[in-house]
């Protein structure tokens, strides 16, 4: 049951031409934090739209009630200084909502720095539609996820190497020999799998690299950073300077491989197996989508929890 205290407009008691400008003044009205509930008989998400573009990203929009009689969506004013979650932070926070993105192709990892209306705008899509899903994502009662943002950094770092490097070691070997077999046995026919398998070299080349840099240099080096605060003592000088240097080469590394990827699901048109598959066609295009989904998980713990926290953490010890 409502309560009087709720500032509550039923447009459908409004002539057409004043509805619009009616909710506008009343939103205008509303102090920061402050919410304006309206009532329609259809999904006003046009009335999204128009707000977004002539007030601004100033505004929370929440369905509470989506027909079929009914539409009541709750507007709220946004607090100032209080910034737009990106993509990265919403998944650091709860990694379900990752899910999310994954099925609309929201690069939460190596994209993970931009907001979700800045990553829907870019691809053309609903941004409403999918606001409203994360916030119903947490409404589900689900086993909880691991707390990636809870964990010391060192622990953090060593639940990469383990589960994540040596998922890596242990099957991008593979998947470059099917890559090799299948383009050799089936290219003739079907000569996207050439580009496939020189786009796999590439990434089984850049990845390992790429984790040796971090095994050897990057992590021990953040985990100089935790033992320098557990124990209070100043952190000793690196010959790459600040942490933020391999840092910058690590995000660099993993745009490379996480558009490799991206390129590889477009050349496969989303890993769609023709009629002549074989049973190595079919391992190759399954592997290949594990693979990306492991890699997404991998770099959203290093972009978007490893690598902020560490560089907070030098901050305040050489502060």
């Amino acid at each position: 049951m409502e309560t009087t205290t709720e500032n509550i407009l039923n447009v459908t008691l409004l002539e057409p031409r004043q509805k619009h400008p009616t909710i506008f003044n009343r939103f205008d009205e509303l102090n920061e934090g402050e919410s304006l509930i309206i009532h329609n008989d259809h999904d006003p998400k046009p009335l999204y739209y128009q707000l977004l573009g002539e007030r601004g990203n100033i505004f929370n929009w929440e369905y509470l009630e989506q027909g079929p009689q009914w539409w009541k969506i709750k507007i709220t004013r946004r607090i100032s200084g209080e910034n737009e979650e990106t993509l990265g932070e919403i998944a650091a926070k709860d990694l379900r909502k990752a899910q999310i993105f994954r099925k609309y192709g929201l690069d939460f990892c190596c994209g993970g720095k931009k907001t979700v209306k800045e990553a829907c705008s870019e691809k053309g899509l609903d941004v409403a539609k999918i606001e409203q899903e994360l916030l119903q994502a947490d409404k589900v009662v689900s086993s909880r996820p691991l707390p990636y943002n809870e964990w010391e950094l060192d622990f953090l770092a060593d639940y990469i190497v383990n589960t994540h490097h040596s998922y890596v070691k242990k099957n991008l070997p593979d998947i470059l020999a099917y890559a090799n077999k299948v383009a050799r046995v089936h290219g003739s026919r079907h000569p996207e799998l050439l580009p496939v398998r020189e786009l796999v070299e590439e990434v089984y080349n850049e990845m390992m690299n790429h984790m040796v840099k971090e095994e050897r240099i990057l992590f021990p080096y953040i985990k100089d950073i935790v033992t320098a605060q557990k124990n209070t003592q100043p952190l000793q000088a690196s010959h790459f300077g600040t942490v933020q240097n391999p840092i910058n080469m690590m995000e660099m590394e993993h745009e490379v491989v996480g558009k490799n990827m991206e390129e590889i699901r477009t050349l496969t048109q989303n890993y769609v197996l023709p009629d002549d598959a074989c049973a190595s066609y079919s391992l190759l295009y399954r592997m290949l989508d594990e693979f990306e989904e492991d890699l997404h998980i991998h770099v959203h713990l290093e972009n978007n929890i490893l690598f902020p926290k560490a560089l907070k953490a030098e901050q305040q010890l050489n502060a």
